[in-house]
């Protein structure tokens, strides 16, 4: 359990950076671009939009998929617990009744009544 916990704070870890990273480098090329424009707006507003949509996106696809993971480890997690609890609650009348049974409580035979005929039935002779 330990090992998971730890493992998915690597892969956010690393996964951040890489946004991070990747946002910077967009913004690096961005502002290069626009210094290299001289000035001419309709390109540089062309420069700056795809800049911002290109960060916009990665950005909220790392979030989209991270939100998503995290709802499906906390949903599996919870539905183990669940199992577990269902496989102990179907264990437990089980142990039960067998101790109940051979002490002789609900359930059991009384003592030398499973062999006795019963008087109902008429015995016809020969």
């Amino acid at each position: 359990m330990g090992q998971d916990i730890d493992l998915e704070k690597i892969r956010a870890r690393y996964g951040l950076l890489a946004v991070v990273g990747s946002n910077i480098a967009i913004t690096a090329v961005a502002v290069f671009g626009v210094w290299q424009l001289n000035g001419d707006r309709a390109v540089i507003v062309g420069v700056l939009t795809s800049a911002f949509t290109a960060m916009a996106g990665l950005t909220t696809a790392y979030l989209g998929i991270k939100a998503v993971s995290n709802t499906a480890q906390s949903m599996s997690k919870e539905a183990g617990r669940q199992q577990d609890a269902e496989r102990q609650q179907s264990a437990r009348p089980a142990l039960e009744d067998e101790a109940v049974q051979a002490d002789g409580g609900p359930g059991a035979e009384p003592p030398g009544t499973a062999t006795v005929p019963s008087p109902s039935t008429p015995t016809t002779a020969p």
